[in-house]
């Protein structure tokens, strides 16, 4: 099973839901109770409240948050059948499925999603995430690509893009990928990237040492120098042999200066030998 964690390191998919609620403010202990579909509350003495029952959709995105992925899997599923054109749902189905490990499975959805709406950027994403998850990282490249065209405005489809282009090697790539994503939301790394539970993001990688210095560079270039400084350490801290490349680097050239740097750069102090 596919585990969440708060921070960018070695590796985990990322997916967060936000439940449209049409103006309505949900209690858990409300929501998962075996309360009638209609709920009444008394406010007051003269009022009473009635809640509407949930939505199928809502239900399924709830059982997402809870992580219960077979049972939302089977409340996509009728919700695709009976609205086979409904890319949404086709998505989010193909999401279920993928939390399950399903992803051949998971595929067949996003691609379904993606043919009933052409310009809908999220299953392409997903696609691509297949693909980086079984390391053919050329057709994830092409998917993350696909879907860039299709909303330029998103920092999490740069960022996969990013890291298929650093699993295959091609780092200057994958720099230009990071980059961007951090100029549309430069605190991109610090929370979840994705949007409304539809766009999934994995971030494992093999050569942590190196995609840390990376990150390190991409900081850099953007001028955020306490960003810069924590991908730095973690760089040394992985053993990157290629660190005091930072010390030549014209991206680094305006971070020399600050001591925190100086000493991450500074070589270690030789022990003196044992008499």
């Amino acid at each position: 099973m596919i585990r969440f964690h708060a921070a960018v390191p070695a590796s985990f998919l990322l997916l967060s839901f936000s439940i449209p609620s049409a103006g309505q403010t949900f209690d858990r202990s409300e929501i998962f109770s075996d309360a009638p579909a209609m709920q009444q509350e008394r406010v007051d003495s003269s009022a009473i409240v009635v809640r509407p029952a949930l939505t199928t959709e809502q239900l399924a995105d709830l059982y997402m948050v809870r992580k219960d992925y077979r049972e939302a899997a089977q409340t996509y599923r009728r919700l695709a059948d009976e609205n086979p054109r409904n890319a949404v749902y086709l998505n989010k189905l193909g999401i279920a499925l993928h939390q399950q490990e399903a992803l051949p499975l998971a595929l067949k959805y996003y691609e379904r999603a993606a043919k009933a709406d052409p310009t809908y950027a999220d299953p392409q994403n997903n696609i691509g995430t297949v693909w980086y998850q079984r390391k053919k990282y050329g057709k994830a490249i092409k998917a993350y690509q696909k879907a860039i065209t299709l909303r330029k405005d998103m920092a999490v489809l740069y960022s996969n893009l990013a890291y298929a282009y650093f699993g295959d090697k091609k780092y200057e790539q994958s720099l230009v990928a990071f980059h961007q994503a951090l100029t549309i939301d430069p605190k991109f790394f610090e929370h979840n990237g994705s949007r409304n539970g539809s766009v999934l993001q994995d971030r494992s990688v093999t050569d942590r040492g190196r995609f840390y210095y990376m990150l390190a560079k991409s900081f850099a270039q953007a001028g955020n120098s306490e960003r810069c400084i924590v991908y730095l350490r973690k760089a040394k801290d992985e053993g990157f042999k290629e660190l005091n490349s930072a010390k030549t680097d014209p991206d680094f050239a305006s971070m020399l200066k600050n001591p925190e740097i100086q000493e991450i750069l500074a070589p270690k102090p030789v022990e003196s030998a044992q008499r």
